[in-house]
């Protein structure tokens, strides 16, 4: 069995949820605390020993080329004040993988995106990392999929149970138990976007999936899916029905940085742990919450 080295990080979409700050800042370079969300994902893909990371992009988003590269501007700046802790940084980042950039010249959906990165998957299976999601957890939900296709041999799919009303939005799955097992289940049918009453279950894939490159077969003969885009999640359900998938619930905690109230969670998040801000910020929100 091949050992997982590659991930694609799908990140063209407008970010129109994000309006208006994301007419002129591509939502992932939007910030938690001082970390651009884009980093988080690549910083947890390297942590789980992934060495490319392909970034699919569109126009107007260079900026995520520059923040993963090294900057002389900066560093000059930053030795002239001794500040030799920060420069460290900036160059674990622009260090943290090989990260490679490609146009997805036009927003077809999901599917369409993940397409365009056969040449740089080759016969490889790969992660794909949904560009919106970010998930804080004790081990990274990369590495906790690995585990189950190193054990099982199948692609798998990150998924939570979401509530009634979310579903809608995301995907459903159809799923057997498997004995022994009290994450992971078995994964044979799945629909995007479901409306009510089509609903499979209450988990739907969240963030994260690791694919095999038999996927791209599949998306070469999609046919255009919920919203008129090709859907990534039409193109796995095939690959479900005729020969099964595995859904591994994961452990850790995921927010959707497509949504200005999941890039305000996060931002709690992460600034409570902050060395720089968590003690101000919890008696900040203390002082809040006395008033409200």
């Amino acid at each position: 069995m091949k050992r997982i080295t590659k991930a694609i990080i799908p990140a063209a979409g407008l970010g129109t949820r994000m309006l208006p700050i994301s007419a002129a800042v591509c939502k992932e370079m939007l910030p938690i605390v001082d970390i651009p969300a884009i980093c988080h994902l690549v910083e947890e893909a390297a942590a789980c020993g992934i060495t490319d990371i392909l970034i699919i992009t569109n126009r107007g988003k260079e900026i995520m080329e520059n923040f993963f590269d090294l900057s002389p501007e900066y560093e000059a700046a930053l030795a002239a004040k001794a500040k030799y802790d920060e420069i460290d940084r900036l160059r674990e980042i622009a260090n943290t993988a090989n990260v490679y950039f490609l146009r997805q010249k036009e927003t077809l959906g999901l599917g369409h995106a993940v397409g365009r990165a056969r040449s740089f998957i080759g016969d490889d299976p790969f992660i794909v990392m949904y560009g919106d999601d970010v998930i804080f957890s004790d081990r990274p939900v990369c590495g906790q999929m690995m585990d189950v296709y190193e054990k099982y041999g199948r692609p798998v799919v990150a998924v939570k149970p979401v509530s009634p009303e979310e579903l809608s939005k995301y995907s459903s799955l159809k799923v057997e138990p498997i004995e022994g097992e009290d994450r992971v289940t078995y994964c044979t049918d799945m629909i995007e976007k479901p409306k009510a009453g089509e609903e499979f279950s209450n988990l739907s894939i969240l963030g994260r999936v690791l694919l095999t490159p038999d996927i791209f077969d599949i998306i070469d003969e999609l046919d255009p899916g919920a919203g008129g885009e090709y859907q990534l999640t039409d193109a796995i359900k095939q690959i479900a029905r005729e020969s099964g998938i595995y859904a591994l619930e994961f452990e850790g905690d995921r927010y959707d940085l497509g949504s200005k109230i999941g890039f305000l969670k996060a931002n709690i998040v992460k600034g409570l742990e902050h060395p720089e801000t968590g003690g101000e910020l919890k008696a900040f929100i203390k002082k809040i919450a006395e008033e409200i």
